[in-house]
């Protein structure tokens, strides 16, 4: 494994990489030798006849051969087509499956999937359903009793064609099922419905094929649909199906495009195809280039790893590791770290794969949102995937969701993919960790130490986790193994101590600047519910802004003002630019921390903004937007939406890049920002087409409360090496607005907000990341405070509200000031009473 690692993975360094199920990793040597290839040869489009053509067409038929070759079968009993992945696979066999329909002289034909399957599979019964077949899902267990759905001799002559899809491996618990399954099902052995007809098997094997070897010779599947990035990492966007060539005669086509026609005529209807099964199924041009790649992926693959079945062995080995060591993992209670979702014990390489599929638990078998995991990972620098991994029905099977109960988290607002994790307190998916090829005994420890330092004290893990892993050094890793040397032994793990508090300091509150007269501040609240009777806050002190904070670019340091005027997109200039990568992605902390000792100021009556840094010279943009620059327009992960930009030019790109050490430019937003509009619920909002947002992630507005704060440290800083001071831990939080609210996370009960002129709707919480975890004035990370906070909190990350802007009535000055008065209006239903004593804000 070393020699593989050698300046094959170089840039995975300090990272430990798990979700190969989702897509493995490329080796350095497979682009360089792919590089090579391109640079020492010319390779023409294969439809043409000229030599550089010949060469592709050659080449690839020569990676058709390579590609029976690796799953040990030939040209003589299965065709490849390339498609533009497993999914594109999937739907060429729903179109092209020679189905008979319902309502026809002939019985009909079914389509029949295995519930643990893949959406792209499930997907299918859409095509089939427009063809009026039915699709008929069979559960796991139902097939393993299906040996009563045999048919009667009589009625076996029936030719009617159906089709049942299961996959090799499962993408959620890397269950393997049985390859049997595929000659019993199309010998009548096995029936997944009782029904006359001739059975023919689709075999996913996206995932399967990823760390294990698959002999067609022996498991001849009508239908296998792969992906290759799935197999080597690169390239991406390229799969194929293999189809048997029993099958492929009877497949049936009608749209057909360019290099799929031996003949047609343009006046009539007259089409003749290809005799060549493979030519006639791929539409056009085929991605000739990552093809041609394919090639050196088998080399290299076979040259760094010495074959399908040692990727095999090495990776299970590692998964069954894993997954002894987590799953005696408890609390001092005794209560499980973690609820593991699977079909096996991890004991044997053919029924298990190399995924492990769970979900933490408190000391109360709570279940902790897996979005709420995935960001503690980000921080120790390991990356695996969260969600239901399209694959519903496994998702429902392992965690106990209902229909209904899919029904009303979509209600509740969850859809596939997001970080809603819990809904009712019950988990709407959970965490997936694969291993691959590369994949080594320290990345199973990381991975372990990770679970144990953010889950467990050192009085919890000393007896489980040591006495675990003796036993698995001595017995589970064969002694044969490639990747594991006799002197590897597990490094003392990382734990949790409590700290002293220090310094526990109080918070400053800022007062003195304009207010609206009484009479003024009456009509502000009277207007500021339009469709409900508001509920205000009753008694305790005034609340009063006592901080303003706008951020010019993007991730970059706050800049502290006193006063500062508003547009309709929230402070003015707050957010207008930000820094993007050589391919034009917004750049933030989380990848560069270093953006936060970038100290933007902007200098309202020279219409500048001067950028400084230490070490580098202060380099200044002007306000003015440049009109002469053509907007470019360009995608970034601001909150999904395109944004319109225009460059900053040469300057400010070479210092951005000469300060960060990375190629980098500074953007900013075009004043035509209608391509921002605002697309959240905005529910009472009036006239929201007015709305509209700068580069920021959510809303207009971040508010937070002094007060608030104050309970937080107490919380967290006995969990810190050095308590935090009050103005790091703002700025931690990167707010708009600091409060002075009485009460600690009052402000977690406002539907609405007045400051001065300014009317403000909130809009919902702010779920935390890992860049509260980057110290503001250094930019170094502390990883426990993240973790500190999801305790104080019960399990989330809230803190701090958004706020957008209502339409403004009245005609005072849109300027923000600190001393402001802060006039909240409640939720529904909610009263908060102001605490009778200093004692009673604090507690709790």
């Amino acid at each position: 494994l070393k020699n593989i690692e050698c300046g094959n993975f170089i840039f995975i360094l300090g990272i430990t990489y798990l979700d190969h199920a989702g897509s493995t990793l490329f080796p350095e040597s497979l682009l360089k030798a792919f590089t090579d290839d391109l640079r020492n040869n010319i390779y023409g489009n294969p439809h043409s006849q000229n030599i550089s053509s010949k060469l592709t067409y050659d080449t690839i038929e020569h990676v058709r051969y390579r590609i029976l070759q690796h799953f040990h079968t030939s040209a003589d009993d299965y065709t490849i087509i390339f498609t533009s992945g497993c999914t594109a696979a999937l739907k060429l066999v729903a179109e092209a499956f020679p189905w008979i329909p319902e309502g026809t002289k002939q019985p009909s034909s079914r389509f029949c999937y295995l519930t643990d399957s893949h959406t792209s599979v499930v997907g299918m019964r859409g095509i089939t359903a427009s063809m009026n077949v039915l699709s008929v899902p069979v559960k796991p267990k139902e097939i393993l009793l299906s040996e009563k759905n045999r048919l009667p001799a009589e009625e076996q002559n029936c030719t009617t064609p159906h089709l049942f899809c299961y996959p090799a491996q499962s993408n959620f618990s890397g269950t393997k099922y049985p390859l049997s399954w595929i000659q019993d099902i199309k010998s009548g052995k096995l029936c997944p419905i009782k029904i006359p007809g001739k059975w023919f098997v689709l075999l996913d094997a996206a995932s399967y094929v990823s760390s294990s070897p698959l002999d067609l010779g022996v498991h001849q599947a009508d239908f296998i649909p792969i992906s290759f990035y799935k197999i080597f990492g690169f390239p991406t966007g390229l799969g194929a199906l293999l189809v048997n060539n029993r099958i492929a005669p009877l497949l049936k086509k009608t749209y057909f495009g360019g290099g799929t026609a031996a003949a047609y005529l343009t006046g009539e209807d007259f089409y003749y195809p290809r005799k060549s099964i493979a030519e006639r199924f791929e539409d056009g041009t085929v991605s000739f280039l990552d093809i041609i790649a394919l090639k050196h992926g088998f080399d290299v693959l076979e040259k760094l790893t010495g074959g399908m079945e040692k990727i095999k062995q090495h990776t299970f080995a590692l998964a069954h590791y894993t997954y002894t060591v987590l799953s005696t993992l408890k609390y001092a209670n005794g209560a499980p770290v973690v609820c593991i979702y699977s079909d096996t014990d991890f004991s044997n390489p053919d029924v298990q794969g190399p995924i492990i599929n769970f979900n933490v638990l408190d000391e109360n078998g709570e279940v902790i949102g897996f979005s709420q995991v995935d960001k503690m990972a980000s921080l120790y620098n390991i990356h695996f995937r969260t969600g239901c991994f399209c694959n519903t029905g496994a998702c429902q099977m392992h965690l106990g969701i209902s229909n209904e109960d899919i029904q009303r988290n979509l209600q509740a607002g969850h859809v596939c993919g997001d970080d809603i994790d819990l809904v009712d307190g019950r988990p709407t998916g959970s965490v997936r960790i694969s291993f691959g090829y590369m994949s080594s005994f320290e990345d199973a420890q990381t991975f372990l130490k990770f679970i144990i330092a953010t889950r467990l004290s050192k009085s919890d893990t000393e007896i489980p986790f040591q006495s675990s892993v003796t036993k698995l050094m001595t017995e589970s890793v064969p002694d044969d193994h490639p990747s594991f040397d006799s002197g590897d032994q597990l490094s003392p793990m990382p734990h949790i101590v409590d700290r002293e508090l220090r310094n526990n300091l109080s918070a400053t509150q800022m007062t003195g600047s304009w207010q609206p007269p009484e009479a003024e501040a009456e009509s502000i609240r009277a207007a500021v519910s339009e469709t409900a009777v508001p509920t205000y806050r009753k008694g305790g002190k005034p609340i009063t802004v006592t901080n303003i904070y706008l951020y010019p670019i993007k991730s970059c340091s706050a800049f502290e003002v006193t006063e500062w005027p508003v547009g309709n997109q929230g402070l003015l200039y707050d957010r207008n630019w930000m820094v993007v990568n050589q391919n034009g992605v917004c750049v933030t902390q989380k990848q560069e921390p270093r953006l936060c000792l970038v100290n933007p100021s902007i200098d309202l009556k020279k219409k500048v903004m001067v950028i400084q840094a230490e070490g580098m010279d202060p380099i200044s943009v002007s306000l003015e937007e440049d009109t002469g620059k053509e907007a470019v327009i360009c995608e970034s992960k601001v909150c999904s939406h395109r944004v319109k930009t225009y460059d900053c030019g040469e300057r400010t790109a070479d210092w951005f890049s000469l300060f960060l050490g990375r190629p980098c430019r500074l953007i900013r937003q075009s004043s035509d920002i209608k391509d921002r509009s605002h697309q959240k619920n905005t529910k009472g909002l009036a006239s929201a087409s007015n709305i509209s947002l700068s580069l920021v992630n959510e809303a207009q507005y971040l508010l937070i409360n002094a007060a608030s704060i104050m309970q937080l440290k107490e919380h967290v800083s006995a969990s810190l090496e050095e308590p935090l001071e009050i103005e790091e831990l703002i700025r931690r939080f990167r707010a708009n607005l600091v409060i002075s609210a009485p009460e600690s996370f009052e402000e977690e009960e406002w539907a609405e907000i007045s400051i001065g002129a300014l009317r403000l709707q909130v809009v919902g919480p702010c779920s935390r990341c890992q860049i509260i975890c980057i110290d503001q004035q250094s930019g170094e990370r502390n990883k426990e405070f993240l973790q500190s906070l999801s305790a104080t909190r019960g399990k989330k990350t809230n803190f701090g509200i958004y706020l957008m802007n209502q339409p403004l009535h009245s005609s005072f000055p849109d300027i923000l000031s600190v001393g402001s008065q802060v006039l909240p209006v409640l939720k529904e239903n909610t009263e908060i009473q102001p605490p009778t004593s200093s004692e009673e804000k604090c507690s709790g």
